[in-house]
């Protein structure tokens, strides 16, 4: 007979999963080992690979859960009955707020590609790319001159977006001077009036 799921199964996998963020992000994926992310998540490593076979299932797990809240966030934000400027400035703001407490995920799907196999890494790029695609379109609409086909710049402007975004974690800091609603407002407004110029 199947094992039933105990009620806190959700609850259990996300808190090793935060744990497991944590000693990645550290240590690096070589370095950690499985039995130190049981150490930190305070849980048997018998029950670590109850949840999660092997150590790139729970890399994996990590970055597909970061992701999946990601769109869910970006979807939530998408609003198409706004101007495309106030759409990137609630789709930015929304990424950025999924950001919030979660460098340490950031940090492990920046990482993490060499330690995942070619299904894992591409079933995670089809995710990036749809979430991608959305702040694309928007900008696309914004200027369509970017997805010229003698001078195709719609997807360096949209990846230059996503660095300004995906960096962030190198030096902001919560409870600093600036926000990430002010961080935000600064990412659109550098995209909105550099693209002006952008030919």
């Amino acid at each position: 007979m199947a094992r039933t799921r105990a009620q806190d199964f959700g609850e259990k996998q996300r808190g090793i999963l935060d744990c497991a963020a944590a000693v990645f992000a550290e240590q690096g994926m070589d370095k950690a080992s499985m039995a130190q992310v049981a150490a930190h998540a305070q849980v048997s490593k018998a029950l670590l690979y109850h949840y999660y076979p092997s150590k790139d299932a729970l890399i994996y797990a990590i970055i597909t859960t970061h992701l999946e809240e990601l769109e869910a966030a970006v979807d939530e934000a998408e609003d198409t009955s706004l101007p495309p400027p106030q759409r990137l400035r609630r789709l930015v703001g929304a990424v950025l707020e999924t950001y919030r407490g979660a460098d340490n995920q950031h940090k492990v799907q920046l990482n993490a590609a060499a330690a995942l196999s070619d299904e894992q890494r591409a079933a995670i790029l089809t995710v990036e790319r749809r979430i991608v695609r959305r702040f694309a379109c928007v900008l696309d609409e914004i200027n369509p001159v970017l997805a010229d086909k003698e001078r195709p710049l719609l997807t360096p402007v949209t990846m230059s977006l996503f660095g300004m975004m995906n960096w962030m974690y190198m030096w902001f800091r919560d409870g600093g001077r600036i926000s990430r609603e002010d961080y935000a407002d600064v990412a659109t407004t550098l995209i909105l009036e550099g693209i002006k110029a952008v030919r």
